[in-house]
This record gives C-alpha cells, structure tokens and sequence, in this order.
C-alpha cells in the first residue's frame, strides 16, 4: 500500500477520482536507486549530516519553543519571523523522502515526537500559526490584530499553512501514519470554510499554499482543496495598488499581484514566490486543463529564460526585495541569486515538462541543480548560502558577501529548503508518458519501471558530469517493445540555454553518437530527445557519448554587465576561478579567442572535481605601483558550486576577453 501511495505523489499521477493530470509522469524516486559520486554522496551527507543539524538549530533557536509556547498560549515569541515554524515543517518533509528509502527508527521516532509538539499548537479549529497563538492580543508585528488582516502582505499565515500540507503529504507517503496529514487538514479544511468565492477574498503574500493545496488534493481528492487552490491562484490582481508607479512594492509586482495570473507574461517581483506561484498555476492547469494558465505560464518561462536567468541558473537578481531586476539586467557583484529561488526553478521546470515533454524544460533544470542550486551548501552538508555571488571582488567586498558560508541565518529558509531538495533529485531522473522512457537526468543506479503493465529493469552508468560517455542497459522480464527517448542535453547541440540569451561563442562539430548493442544508429529528434523505439530484450545496451569540450560562453549584447566578456562551461558545469588557485586575485584575467584551456580531473580537490587549467594573460602592477603589465600566468578553474570552500577571497564567473579601460583606484 505505501509504494502504490508513493508512486501517487511522486510520480505526479492522480487519485483514482481524478482525470486529468501531467502527461509526462516522473518515476517515483522510491523506484530509482542511485550509486554514483557525485548526488549518492550529497544525498547520505544530507541524510547524516543535514537534517540532523537542522532539527537541531530549530531546537537551538527557539522555533521548537515556540511550538511548545503556543500550546501553553504563555510566553512570548522566540524567534524573528512569523515563518518560522516552516523550517520544522521543511526539514519533516525532508526527514519523510528520506525514510522512504532509508528507514531510521530514532529518525522516526523523533519526526513523531516533533509533530505531537506541533500537534499542542494547533487552535481547536485547525488554525495552526505560533506567532499570534502564543500570545494572540499581543502577535507579530506582521500579523495583523486579527487572523489573515496581513495575509496579502507579510503575515505568512497561509504560507505556514502551505508548508505545513507539503510536510504532512510527504510524511504520510513515506510512513503511512496519519498523525501530521489530520493537522494538516484540519488546517485545510479551516482555510476551506474561510476562503472562497462567497467568504472571505484574499491574495496570499507568499505562495506556497496552493501547492500544499494539490498535495492534500492528490491524497484525498477532495475537490474543495483544489478549488481553494485555483481561487487563491485567481484572487491575483484584483487589490488597487499605483499601477503606474515603476515602485514593484506599490505596484503588486513584488507579490506577482498586479495582474491576474491569466495576463501575467513576465517573470517579476520576490523570486522564490514568483517561482511556488508559477508551479502551482503547472498544477491546477494539469488538474482542471484550464489553457489560460498554460498559456500565462509559457509566456513567463519565455521570459525569464530569454531575459532574467543567470548563466549558471541562478534566479533573482535584485537584493532589494530578493526578485527579478528588468528584463536583462543581471549583474554580477550584487547578483542576489537566493538559493531558496534556485530551488523553485528546478520545481518550477519540472512541472513545465511534465506539462509539455520538452527537453529544454530539463536543460533548464539541469543548469540550475548543477550550478546555481548546489553552491547554496556546503560539502559539510552545514554550511549554506542564502545568495549565492557570481562575483567577489577582495577589496569592494561587503561584509557579508566575502565568499564565506553560514551555518545559520536568522531568516533560514534556504537550509531547510536545501533538506527537503536534495532526497527528492532520484526522481528527476526518469519519466513516462505512455509506453515512451525518458531518461532526464544523467546520474548512474537502478530503475524500477513499469512499461504497458510489464517490470522493465534500468541500469546507468557513466561518471557524469565529468564524462559524456553514457551507458544504459535494459532488462525487461521478457522481450518488450516500448520507445526510449534520451535527453540530448542544449550544450551538447550548440544551445547555452533554450533562448538567445546566452550563447557559445564557437560551434562545436562533434556529433552525438549513439550504439545499441554495439552497434551505431540512426536516430530521430523529438523536443530534444533521440527516439530509439524497438523490441528491448534481457541485457540490451544502448551507449550514448556527449562530447565534453570547454566552451566559451557569450552573453546577449542587452546584458550590459557582461558586454565583452565570456563564461566557461564543460558539459553542464559553469566554472569559477578563485582566490585559492589563482595567486590570491581572479578579477583580473583575460580570456581571449585564443586562450587554450583542459580539462583535468583532480581526485584530491573537493571529493573529485574536472578544474580547468591553462595559461592565459594576468593583468598585473609592479612592486613600485606605477607600472602596468599583462603576461601569461598560469590559470585553473572549478566548478561554480565549488567555490568558497577554502576561505574568503576573489571569485569571478565572467573574464573580460581584452582590456578596454583601466580604473585606477586608491587603497
């Protein structure tokens, strides 16, 4: 029973009273068991490492007090933001993927010893918010005297609510206890006698709840969660801001309010609710097949993909109010890139090709998961970035922006976003649609499929990303025909990503070679995917090599920031120089047309890394200061999500490729 509830969440398929859904299915990540060296290590760091110390801080900084506080209704708010009780929430989901494969008793046992102290908070009526329960005629100062006065704005109470839904989805899947899931709709079912089309109207602040919503719809397939989700959804831009003010915090833009969502056609205001809004229009368009979402939501990735994403994936580039700038404005030394953002891309994506089946939707989110999403922690598995720079330059650095990691933050939602992520990646892996396979994400171990009602086995093996030579074999429990389709990734067809905004500065003329059984073959392309449809039998062996060259990236001429400049990639990994390797500076290195760089696999560096390395010129000054020179010095590179691990110093993304101006500075 708990695998066929498994499969229900994880796959993206409906209750049994549900019709419509996303036609392209990923495989449950119950089913897919990795063994690799890149994601098994950081999926068990997570496990060992992550989540415990995460419980822990909640422990340390008052977030499970005030849970206790409440129940006593005594005492006084304990921590700084009304969002806080998500943390415990967030780091339960993450806890409950990782019982589903891993079972732990003493993990288990704490979980349950958790939700009885959540349990105590909960107001007889379901409503469930520790900032206004604890002393509810002196809330905070967020909240508003009443429940939801402040909702549209910054109080966070259906934000919780939201959080709450997905922890409570993912612990009952993964256990199949009830204790967390009956608060959660007891707080469900309080939203669905507040809200609604003859109750009370609001907008939500922060999104999140409307995928909450689904999650609980999926479980139950109780309609009214569903309709509360699409009413919350509809609700946008019905408040009167100053339309015409260019202000996003006096406009709606801030809170994606100033539109309803069907005319919504950019990417705008706070990433991270930018990013739980647009997932959740993906799912209630794939429940109810409303168009003009589709729609909405096509046009948006439009834009942000062609307009509003950094070359290593990152989202967000404006520190003042953590959302998009104007279309093409991404700087890079005060680039905000929050990694909670980074986290709602890759879920955002995965909707888009549930959605649609189109390869580029992956690329997208392959960009992001490699680069932009997994420098936000650190190999200890406790160390976090909550932006993450794409550039540091020593002598302007802010205090907090030095390239030094934090344990903590007093806003922690990116820590806790990062456990709930990281267990859940098995099931980016794999999808289906029909009798068709789609192998999404490159990452070596063992699937489970079912194929037109048949067991079908999947072994990977490759040692991906630093090599492009892929190997798959498929094992049916007899002969079996059914359709593979391979993603062949945008870097590996001269595509930086899937719009003009960044493009390789050469074509590369390697082809993609594919064998069966040895044997090469002639294969078509679909939306990014080579076809290979056949009778598959015991052992089949289907190799697939990705040329790995480093290329030289290009921005969009409208990208003022980075006008003359190139970034370096190999397969999907974007490089970095730092501090560390590169005698202390990096920000001034040129990399012209000629520059000749390799790529070295280095077994000692951070677990097993390809750096690049070379000799390209180094602007310098003499001893005396008076003197400019430019000479060939010796260059490495590592991969972005790298980068401060070894103290703080100078880290640059983008390498002018010449030198068209000198800026004399004093120190």
């Amino acid at each position: 029973m708990k695998r066929i509830l498994l499969f229900l969440m994880f796959s993206g398929a409906a209750a049994t009273a549900q019709v419509k859904d996303y036609p392209y299915r990923p495989v449950a990540f119950t089913s897919v068991k990795l063994s690799d060296n890149f994601w098994t290590p950081r999926i068990e760091t997570n496990r060992t490492v992550t989540i415990p110390a995460s419980f822990e801080r909640c422990e340390n900084t008052g977030r499970v007090k005030n849970f206790q506080m409440a129940a006593q209704h005594s005492g006084k708010f304990g921590t700084t933001f009304p969002f806080d009780d998500t943390d415990i929430y967030k780091t339960i989901e993450g806890a409950s993927f990782s019982l589903a494969v891993h079972p732990d008793k003493k993990l288990d046992a704490y979980v349950d010893s958790m939700i009885v102290i959540i349990a105590g908070a909960q107001e007889p009526d379901g409503y469930l918010y520790t900032a206004r329960t604890i002393d509810p005629a002196h809330p905070h100062a967020w909240s508003g005297t009443r429940r939801w006065e402040n909702e549209h704005d910054n109080s966070h109470e259906l934000y919780n609510s939201g959080h709450l839904f997905e922890a409570a989805s993912a612990h009952f899947l993964a256990t199949g206890k009830r204790n967390l899931l009956n608060i959660a709709l007891k707080n469900a079912d309080l939203l669905v006698n507040t809200f609604g089309p003859d109750k009370m109207h609001v907008a939500p602040g922060h999104e999140v709840v409307e995928m909450g919503l689904v999650r609980l719809y999926r479980i139950t397939s109780k309609k009214e969660y569903l309709d509360l989700a699409k009413f919350f959804l509809d609700e946008r831009g019905k408040r009167q801001y100053n339309k015409r003010s260019k202000n996003p915090f006096q406009n709606g833009e801030y809170w994606q309010n100033a539109k309803p969502v069907i005319d919504q056609d950019e990417a705008v205001g706070h990433a991270v609710r930018a990013m739980y809004l647009y997932s959740a229009m993906a799912d209630v368009a794939a429940l109810t097949g409303d168009r003009q979402y589709l729609n909405a939501i096509d046009h948006i990735w439009d834009n942000m993909v062609g307009k509003k994403l950094y070359v290593q994936g990152g989202i967000g580039a404006v520190p003042d109010g953590e959302r998009f700038g104007d279309n093409y404005d991404l700087p890079n030394g005060t680039a905000y890139n929050e990694t909670c953002a980074a986290i709602g891309n890759v879920m955002w994506n995965q909707r888009m090709f549930q959605l649609h089946g189109e390869a580029k939707y992956v690329d997208v989110l392959e960009k992001t998961l490699y680069n932009g999403l997994i420098s936000g922690v650190g190999m200890d598995g406790k160390s976090f970035f909550y932006t993450n720079a794409m550039q540091i330059k020593h002598i302007f650095a802010h205090k907090d922006m030095e390239g030094g990691r934090s344990g903590w933050f007093e806003c922690s939602c990116c820590p806790t976003n990062i456990v709930r992520l990281i267990p859940s990646i098995p099931g980016y892996v794999y999808a289906q649609n029909g009798d068709a396979v789609f192998v999404n994400l490159f990452i070596p171990g063992t699937a489970d499929i079912v194929v037109n009602n048949k067991p079908v086995q999947l072994i990977q093996q490759n040692n991906y990303p630093w090599d492009g030579r892929l190997q798959f074999t498929l094992s049916p429990k007899s002969p079996l025909t059914f359709t593979m389709k391979l993603r062949i990734p945008g870097w590996a067809q001269n595509k930086a990503v899937p719009s003009d905004l960044y493009t390789f500065s050469q074509a590369a003329d390697t082809p993609v070679t594919i064998r069966v059984n040895g044997e090469p073959v002639n294969y078509a392309v679909e939306n990014g995917y080579a076809v290979l449809k056949r009778t598959w039998k015991k052992n089949d062996r289907i190799e697939m090599n990705l040329p790995m060259e480093v290329r030289s990236v290009v921005a969009n001429p409208l990208v003022r920031e980075d006008l003359g400049k190139v970034a370096l990639q190999r397969g999907p990994i974007i490089y970095c120089a730092e501090w560390a390797d590169n005698d202390g500076s990096t920000s001034n290195f040129l990399m012209p047309k000629t520059a000749s760089l390799s790529a070295e696999f280095d077994k000692g560096l951070f677990n097993g890394v390809t750096v690049l390395r070379g000799s390209v010129p180094k602007v310098m000054v003499d001893a005396s200061g008076e003197k400019i020179d430019t000479g060939s010095k010796p260059f490495t590179a590592i991969p972005y999500y790298a980068w401060a691990h070894r103290g703080k110093g100078e880290m640059t993304v983008w390498f002018p490729q010449k030198v068209t101006n000198v800026d004399l500075i004093s120190k």
